[in-house]
C-alpha cells in the first residue's frame, strides 16, 4: 500500500479482490485477520464470483480455453498477484498464475481448466507438461498482469521468503525454494508407507488428511500398502467428497463427472479412488469403521501399530517400511 500510495496512487484508487475461483466469498471477519482493519479501512474489498453474469473474455488458450475473468479485474490499469507458492495436487504448485485462473475466472473457465487434473502430468510438485499449470499460465498472460508478489512459508506458516515482479520468473523462483524445502528424496519406493497427516488440525477430518495419503502415493511401490495415521475427530469433512463415494461406484464415472462439471470435493473422491488401484489403504482414526470400509473402501485401524500389522499381512513380514512424520508438507522424490 505504501509503494502504491508513494507512486501516486490514491487509496481511492485501489481495489482488493480476493481471489476466490470457486470457493466461498470471504467473510468480513476474515477479511479485516486477512489486510487488517486499516487496510479495510482505505480501499474497496471485494469477493469474486465465478457464478457473476459479467465476466469479461479476455482470449483463448492453446488448450481451447476461453478465459472469461472478474470485469473490475479486466479493466484495471494495473494489475497485481499476491499469494503464496506451495505444493498442489494438480497444478503442480499453487501461487502465481492461479490467482487469475481460477482465482478470478468464470466458473466455466475454470471448469475447463480443472477438467484436465485427469492427465497423468497433473502432478503435485510436475510443472513441465502439466497441462493444468500450462492453461492456467497462457490464462495469466491473456490477463496481462503487470506484477506479483508471492511468498514461501515454513511449515509453521511463517514468512522464509518473498518473491516480486514478472509474472512468471517470480512464480518459478518460488517453485524452485518450495522444492528445497518441501521435496525429499528416497533411493527407492517401499512395500509400505506409514504417513502422518501432521496432526491437528491437518487430520480434523478425512477431507484435509488425504493430503498425507496423496503424497505417501510417491513413496509406496504398486501393491504396497499406505498406513495413514490420521484421527479425522470431525469425520469425513467434506459433503460433496461424502456424495461422490456413496453415489459413484468406479473410477471411471468419477471421471466422466469431472468431464462434465469439477466440483470441489469431488476430485478427493476421485484420488482415493485411482489410488485404490494401485494400493492398500488403511486408515487409523476415530471414524467408524463401517464408514471407512462401506464409504470410502478404506480398512480401518484404531492404532497405528494394528495398520502395520495390516499392512504387513497384505504384503508380507519382509516388507520395506517408510515413515513420513510430516505428509501433510512434503513431497518424497526417487532419485
Amino acid at each position: 500500500m505504501g509503494e502504491l500510495n508513494s507512486a501516486g496512487v490514491k487509496d481511492e484508487d485501489i481495489t482488493v479482490i480476493f481471489a476466490c475461483g470457486t470457493h466461498r466469498a470471504v467473510r468480513p471477519d476474515e477479511a479485516e485477520r486477512l489486510l487488517g482493519p486499516e487496510v479495510l479501512k482505505r480501499v474497496k474489498v471485494l469477493s469474486h464470483d465465478c457464478e457473476a453474469p459479467d465476466h469479461v473474455y479476455i482470449g483463448d488458450t492453446s488448450f481451447g480455453n476461453k478465459v472469461e475473468v472478474n470485469k473490475i479485474f479486466a479493466e484495471a490499469d494495473v494489475r497485481i498477484l499476491t499469494g503464496d507458492v506451495g505444493l498442489h495436487y494438480y497444478a503442480g504448485y499453487g501461487g502465481g498464475r492461479k490467482s487469475v485462473l481460477p482465482g478470478v475466472s468464470s466458473a466455466s473457465s475454470i471448469q475447463f481448466n480443472h477438467a484436465m487434473l485427469l492427465h497423468p502430468k497433473a502432478r503435485m510438485g510436475v510443472l513441465d507438461g502439466n497441462p493444468v499449470h500450462e492453461d492456467m499460465m497462457e490464462a495469466a498472460r491473456l490477463a496481462d498482469v503487470d506484477f506479483i508478489l508471492n511468498v514461501v512459508q515454513n511449515a509453521r506458516h511463517e514468512l522464509v521468503r518473498a518473491f516480486a515482479g514478472d509474472l512468471e520468473e517470480a512464480f518459478l523462483k518460488g517453485v524452485e525454494l518450495v522444492d528445497r524445502i518441501y521435496k525429499v528424496p528416497i533411493e527407492e519406493k517401499a512395500d509400505v508407507v506409514v504417513v502422518s497427516s501432521g496432526g491437528h488440525p491437518h487430520d480434523i477430518d478425512l477431507y484435509q488428511a488425504y493430503k498425507g495419503i496423496h503424497a505417501a502415493l510417491e513413496a509406496v511401490r504398486d501393491g504396497g500398502a499406505i498406513v495413514a495415521v490420521a484421527e479425522c475427530p470431525e469425520g469425513h469433512g467434506h459433503k460433496v467428497f461424502y456424495e461422490w463415494m456413496t453415489r459413484y461406484k468406479t473410477l471411471e464415472e468419477m471421471e466422466e463427472r469431472i468431464k462434465a462439471k469439477f466440483v470441489l470435493g469431488g476430485h478427493k473422491a476421485y484420488y482415493i479412488m485411482k489410488a485404490l488401484e494401485k494400493v492398500h489403504i488403511i486408515l487409523v482414526s476415530a471414524m467408524p469403521s463401517e464408514q471407512v470400509r462401506d464409504v470410502f473402501r478404506l480398512e480401518p485401524a484404531r492404532t497405528a501399530q494394528e495398520g502395520l500389522e495390516k499392512a504387513l499381512k497384505l504384503v508380507g513380514r519382509d516388507a520395506s517400511v517408510l515413515v513420513m512424520t510430516h505428509g501433510n508438507i512434503t513431497l518424497p522424490t526417487p532419485v
